[in-house]
C-alpha cells in the first residue's frame, strides 16, 4: 500500500475524547479512527497554518464544486451546487432540522438500533419518539415494511430518520428498498432526513446509493446529511454538508441552520474538505480495504475463539455489531464494564442504540491491526472474566 495505516501515532494526552482513558486501556468504542488523515489533506490545512491568520470563513465556490464533483464522481449523483447547504456538523444539522421542519409534540420515527444521538435530536426538542425497530434474523437487520407504513399512517408522525449506511449495524439500504421507503413516506406526507455521513465507507465491491438519487419522490420530500469527518477522520474539524434539492424545503432549512447558528465554518474545514474531495480517492481506497480486513479479522478470530459471540454481517462502516446474547445474563450493561475494568477494552455497550441492542457490544476497528488483534485478544480474556463472574 501506498499509505501507512499501520503507523500508532499517540493521541494521548491531545485532547482527544476517544483516547482520554487510563494508560492501560484500548478504546474501540466511539467512531473516530486511529488513522493520520490523507496526506493532502494534512498539507492544505498547514499550508492555512502557515497563513497564521484566522478570521472569519465564507464558504467559496471551489468548496461546492468539490462537493457536487465527488458525489457525481463516486455515487453517480448529480446533485446542484444550489441544493448544498454547509453546516457545522451532521449532528447540530439533525437537531435543527428537527426543530424547523417539525412542531413540538409530533412523531419522528427512526429505526432501532440506531445511532443513540438521534434519540437526543427528537427528545430534546419535545418531539415524540416512534420506532419501526429492525427484523433481526440470521445475523442481519431487515425492515418491517408493515410495521412502517402504520407508524407513517398516524397523522402525528412527520418526519422519518433514516440512517444510510445504517450505524451500528453497517447495512447498506439498496435501491428497492430506499424507493419503497420514499413512495411509503411521500404517501403519508412524511419528510424524509437521511443520514448519510457513513456513505463513502461501503466495503469494497459494495455500493451505496443516495436516497436523493433513487426518484424525483425521493428528492423533493428528503433533505440528505453527509460529511467528509468520517471518511477522513476530520470531526474535530467540524463541517458536514446539508443536500436539499426541494427549493422550498431548502430555504427553510437554510433558515433554521443559520438562526440556530449551525452554518459557521471554521478557519480550517474549506481547505481540508475541498482537498479531501478533490484528491482523496487513492487514500480512500486503500483506507477501505484496510478495513475491510480487520473486518474479516475480527469474524474470523471470534468464530474460532468465542463462538457464543455472532459478529452481524458488515456492509460498510468500520464500527462492528457484536451479538452477545448467548452471553449475558442479566443486566447487559455489565458485560461491557466487565470487559472494561478486567482487560482494559473499551467498548460501546449497545443498549444506547435501543431495538434488541441490550444483546449487543459496538467495536470500532478503524485502528491499526496491531490494535485489533490486541482487543480481540482482550475481548476473548474479558468474555471468560464474565463468565466467572456469572457462575459465582
Amino acid at each position: 500500500m501506498k499509505y501507512d495505516f499501520d503507523k500508532l501515532t499517540n493521541r494521548s494526552n491531545t485532547f482527544s475524547m476517544k483516547w482520554d482513558v487510563k494508560e492501560n486501556e484500548l478504546p474501540m468504542w466511539v467512531a473516530d479512527m486511529d488513522f493520520e488523515t490523507a496526506p493532502v489533506i494534512a498539507d492544505a490545512i498547514r499550508r492555512k497554518a502557515e497563513h497564521a491568520i484566522f478570521g472569519y470563513t465564507i464558504v467559496p465556490d471551489a468548496y461546492y464544486d468539490a462537493v457536487v464533483g465527488w458525489w457525481a464522481k463516486r455515487h453517480r449523483f448529480h446533485m446542484e451546487k444550489e441544493w448544498i447547504i454547509f453546516a457545522s456538523g451532521v449532528v447540530p444539522a439533525i437537531s435543527s432540522i428537527v426543530r424547523k421542519m417539525t412542531r413540538v409534540g409530533e412523531n419522528v420515527l427512526i429505526q432501532p438500533p440506531v445511532y443513540n444521538i438521534f434519540y437526543n435530536s427528537i427528545l430534546n426538542n419535545g418531539r415524540f419518539l416512534t420506532e419501526n425497530r429492525l427484523i433481526y434474523q440470521d445475523g442481519e437487520y431487515h425492515i418491517d415494511f408493515v410495521d412502517l407504513e402504520q407508524k407513517l399512517s398516524n397523522p402525528q408522525t412527520t418526519m422519518m430518520i433514516l440512517c444510510n449506511p445504517h450505524n451500528p449495524v453497517g447495512k447498506v439500504w439498496d435501491k428497492d428498498i430506499l424507493n419503497k421507503i420514499g413512495k411509503l413516506c411521500a404517501r403519508h406526507m412524511v419528510l424524509v432526513l437521511s443520514d448519510e455521513i457513513h456513505c463513502d465507507l461501503t466495503h469494497p465491491g459494495v455500493d451505496y446509493t443516495p436516497f436523493a438519487s433513487v426518484s424525483d419522490i425521493c428528492a423533493v420530500n428528503s433533505i440528505t446529511c453527509t460529511a467528509p469527518s468520517k471518511t477522513f477522520n476530520l470531526a474535530g474539524l467540524q463541517s458536514a454538508n446539508v443536500i436539499v434539492p426541494n427549493p422550498i424545503l431548502c430555504q427553510m432549512v437554510k433558515r433554521g441552520l443559520n438562526t440556530d447558528e449551525a452554518a459557521e465554518p471554521n478557519a480550517f474545514a474549506m481547505e481540508a474538505a475541498i482537498a479531501a474531495y478533490t484528491e482523496g480517492d487513492e487514500w480512500l481506497e486503500e483506507l477501505r480495504i484496510y478495513i475491510k480486513k480487520n473486518v474479516d479479522t475480527v469474524t474470523a478470530f471470534i468464530g474460532q475463539n468465542i463462538p457464543e459471540i455472532k459478529v452481524t454481517r458488515s456492509e460498510a462502516t468500520y464500527l462492528l455489531w457484536l451479538d452477545c446474547q448467548d452471553i449475558i445474563h442479566g443486566e447487559p450493561s455489565v458485560l461491557c464494564d466487565v470487559i472494561r475494568r478486567e482487560t482494559g477494552l473499551y467498548l460501546s455497550a449497545g443498549a444506547a442504540y435501543g431495538g434488541n441492542g441490550n444483546d449487543f457490544l459496538r467495536m470500532n476497528v478503524g485502528t491499526q491491526h496491531c490494535r485489533v488483534s490486541d482487543g480481540l485478544k482482550r475481548l476473548q480474556k474479558g468474555i471468560l472474566k464474565y463468565r466467572e463472574n456469572a457462575a459465582d
